[in-house]
C-alpha cells in the first residue's frame, strides 16, 4: 500500500548572496516526508539544517528546484494562500519557543487558530484540551515568564497541534532544555506519532536523539550524504 505523499523538496538549492560573492548553502536537496513518517534530519552546525527547516516548513522559497506541499507548487501560491495552505498542514515547535510573552498559555495555543477562522469557543475549547493532555491543565492562564522552559515547550507542542495538521516540524525541541524535560518532550513526539499518526519531521544535532527515528537524513555542507530506514542505509 502506498502512503500519502506530504511535502516533496525535487533538487532544491538555497543560495545566498553577499556582496559579489555567493554561498550554496543546500545543494541539490530531494527529500519525500509521507504520511506516517517519523524522520529526523540530523547535521552539525552549519551543515544547512535551519536552512532545510525552512524549505521543508515551506516558510521560504529555493532559489532552485521545486517544494510540492500537499500536491501543490508553494512557488505558484501568493502568500496569503500559502500561510493558509501551511497552517493547516504544519504544526511547527521551535527550539525558541517562539511564545508570546504578554499572552497566557491559552492565548498562545489559540493563537494560530484565528488565522483559519475557528469560532473562539472552538479554539478555547481544543486549546484547553491540548494543554492537559501536555500536563498543563492547570496553568492555563499563566504567561511564559511564570512557566519553566520544559513547559514553556509543552505549550508550543499544545500549539502546533491547534489546527490538526497532519505534521509537526520540530526545529531542536530539546536544544533549550534540560534532559529530563527534552526526554518528556521528545516522548510527546513519539507518541502523536504512534497513537495520533501524525507525520514527524525533527532537526537536530543530537545523534542520540536522531537515532530514536525511524528514517535519519545525514546533512553535511547542504548535502543529504545518506539516508537511513530502520538501520539501513538508502542513497539519497
Amino acid at each position: 500500500m502506498t502512503t500519502k505523499m506530504l511535502i516533496q523538496l525535487k533538487d532544491v538549492w538555497k543560495t545566498y548572496t553577499m556582496g559579489e560573492n555567493k554561498l550554496d548553502v543546500l545543494k541539490g536537496i530531494n527529500l519525500d516526508v509521507r504520511e506516517g513518517d517519523f524522520i529526523a534530519i540530523l547535521g552539525p552546525s552549519g551543515s544547512g539544517k535551519s536552512t532545510l527547516m525552512n524549505q521543508v516548513g515551506a516558510l521560504d522559497t529555493p532559489t532552485k528546484g521545486k517544494i510540492i506541499l500537499a500536491g501543490r507548487d508553494i512557488a505558484t501560491l501568493s502568500e496569503s494562500d500559502l500561510a493558509k495552505l501551511r497552517g493547516q498542514k504544519i504544526g511547527f515547535v521551535f527550539q525558541q519557543f517562539n511564545l508570546i510573552p504578554t499572552l497566557t498559555a491559552l492565548e498562545n495555543v489559540t493563537l494560530p487558530a484565528i488565522f483559519q477562522n475557528m469560532s473562539e469557543e472552538q479554539r478555547i475549547k481544543r486549546a484547553t484540551k491540548l494543554l492537559t493532555m501536555v500536563g498543563l491543565g492547570d496553568r492555563l492562564h499563566h504567561k511564559p515568564t511564570e512557566l519553566s522552559g520544559g513547559q514553556q515547550q509543552r505549550v508550543a507542542v499544545a500549539r502546533s497541534l491547534i489546527n490538526n495538521p497532519g505534521i509537526i516540524l520540530a526545529d531542536e525541541p530539546t536544544g533549550n532544555l534540560d534532559s529530563i524535560s527534552g526526554k518528556q518532550v521528545f516522548a510527546m513526539l513519539e507518541k502523536l506519532h504512534a497513537e495520533d499518526k501524525k507525520t514527524i519531521v525533527l532537526i537536530t544535532h543530537d545523534i542520540h536523539l536522531a537515532k530514536t527515528a525511524p528514517t535519519i537524513v545525514y546533512l553535511k555542507d547542504g548535502i543529504i550524504e545518506k539516508i537511513e530506514k530502520n538501520g539501513k542505509h538508502h542513497r539519497p
